[in-house]
């Protein structure tokens, strides 16, 4: 096992975060343009569409996003002040709460994934063949899946 990684595995790493930051600065950007919260609202609202009535505990909520959220119980509390989401108390634990999407928040996310779908495409779809987003696809996948959530903080 090498110690040290090859150039070519230097240089992957370097333009996936570039174009990472590349794709997320065009999509922040349609957002605000559309006078729309950030990407985290999205996120968090998605997930929260997902999970239904149940909803999720904070720590469910942060688990299952997308982007990280380091001060995600900041980012409940303004998204639950718009009145996109509500807190419940939790059955299974009393000094607990879950948190569920509101009808007003299940449309907000529709609203963003309106300006989000497109932003995505001008920021990857437009730049790839099918058959290299197809690839792109399958190698993220391959190092997303190796993870199995091992390497997660």
């Amino acid at each position: 096992m090498r110690s040290h990684p090859r150039d070519a595995v230097v240089r992957a790493w370097a333009r996936l975060a570039q174009a990472q930051q590349i794709a997320l600065t065009t999509i922040e950007g349609a957002l605000k343009a559309a006078k729309l919260p950030p990407l985290a609202w999205y996120d968090a609202l998605l997930e929260l569409e997902r999970a239904g009535d149940r909803g999720l505990r904070p720590g469910e909520l942060q688990s299952e996003m997308l982007l990280a959220q380091y001060n995600l119980s900041r980012l409940i509390d303004r998204i639950e002040h718009a009145g996109y989401v509500e807190r419940r108390p939790c059955d299974d634990d009393g000094r607990g709460q879950v948190i569920v999407i509101t009808s007003a928040g299940r449309d907000l996310r529709r609203r963003m994934w309106a300006v989000y779908g497109p932003a995505i495409q001008r920021a990857l779809g437009d730049r790839l063949s099918p058959r290299q987003a197809e690839t792109l696809d399958a190698l993220l996948g391959k190092l997303v899946e190796s993870s199995d959530g091992k390497d997660r903080c």
